[in-house]
């Protein structure tokens, strides 16, 4: 008996539907992708439940213990790894000298990034990477000083280099000192440095520098000095006539401001303004009438002797000429002439002092 197509095609389907119900009763796995440095090397695309596989440690890790084995469970997951993979590990890094090697980590697939100090360009590669074979990827670089050719020199001036050396080039750091040939003046940075730009810092200019005609001084002169305008650092010297002192420099220079230095003074000298006692000048007591002439020269001491009552003695006060000025002790007593010519050995300068 034949049956109808119809029919046929409906039992087909019943078949099929039958078919499909039966096989996914139970889930398959996928393949187990990587997970914490393991993985399963080759293999297929789908497993039934059940279905047993070995994993391996991932390229640039290594076994640290633990089953290699998972299984295929009916609900289409694999049972939890236990395989326990750590990543490799490469050397520790040096920094280059004069220079820094940057890092979080030394494990796979961690980098370094190298950079230098100031003054030093990097020669070589500016990062590594930590390989599957535990070893950086590039050598470490070095650091390499910045060079600088020879500064430009200002005309008039000269430099004084901090060291000699042979080449027409020099390292960063390395410097020297302008100078200006006299007459001339040096204006701006007298340092010279070879930066880290490779550049040198600006140099500075040397200008004509040129003081007014040296003055005259009151009871004094100049010696030998022509009157000119004289250029930076010359000099010239100054004297008094006697019996003036000089005071302050005998010889003054010509400044980089256009100024001389400190002009001196003639100071006058001074009298001792009594006319009966005994003095002590410079350590020898004399009588004023003996001491000849009656000068003291500026910036000298003069001692005088006052009378303490109270304890019946004398005691030395000093005076000293200051520029034609020299007042006598207030505490000084001037013996009467008679007293002075009978009995002087009463006077303070000749009794018991205190």
């Amino acid at each position: 008996m034949r049956m109808r197509p119809a029919f046929q095609r409906l039992l087909l389907l019943v078949c099929h539907a039958c078919l499909l119900n039966t096989v996914t009763t139970d889930k398959v796995c996928s393949h187990p992708p990587p997970e914490n440095g393991s993985e399963l090397s080759g293999g297929q695309l789908f497993y039934e439940p059940g279905t047993q596989v070995t994993l391996s440690c991932s390229q640039g890790y290594s076994n640290a213990g633990g089953s290699r084995k998972i299984t295929c469970k009916k609900n289409g997951e694999w049972t939890e790894r236990e395989l326990k993979c750590s990543p490799k590990r490469c050397p520790v890094p040096e920094s280059p000298q004069n220079g820094n090697a940057g890092f979080n980590n030394i494990v796979y697939k961690s980098v370094i990034r190298y950079s230098c100090n100031d003054g030093y360009v990097l020669v070589g590669a500016n990062s590594s990477e930590c390989l599957h074979t535990a070893q950086w990827s590039e050598p470490a670089p070095q650091c390499e000083p910045v060079t600088c050719g020879l500064p430009d020199i200002p005309p008039y001036a000269k430099i004084v280099y901090d060291k000699q050396f042979e080449e027409d080039t020099v390292q960063f750091g390395f410097g020297g000192i302008y100078e200006c040939l006299p007459p001339m003046v040096l204006f701006g940075d007298k340092r010279a440095t070879c930066t880290a730009e490779g550049t040198w810092t600006v140099p500075p200019v040397c200008k004509l520098v040129t003081c007014p005609v040296p003055s005259a001084i009151e009871n004094g002169f100049l010696s030998f000095a022509e009157m000119r305008e004289h250029g930076y650092k010359e000099k010239v010297k100054y004297g008094c006539h006697y019996p003036y002192l000089l005071d302050g420099p005998a010889e003054v220079e010509c400044e980089e401001t256009g100024s001389w230095s400190r002009i001196p003074a003639c100071r006058a000298p001074c009298t001792v303004d009594i006319e009966r006692g005994r003095i002590l000048y410079k350590g020898v007591k004399k009588w004023i009438e003996d001491f000849k002439p009656n000068q003291v020269l500026h910036s000298e001491q003069v001692t005088v002797y006052c009378l303490n009552e109270e304890g019946n003695c004398g005691y030395p006060v000093s005076m000293q000429c200051n520029d034609g000025h020299m007042p006598t002790p207030a505490c000084y007593e001037e013996p009467s002439a008679t007293r002075y010519q009978l009995k002087a050995g009463s006077l303070p300068s000749e009794i018991k002092q205190c």
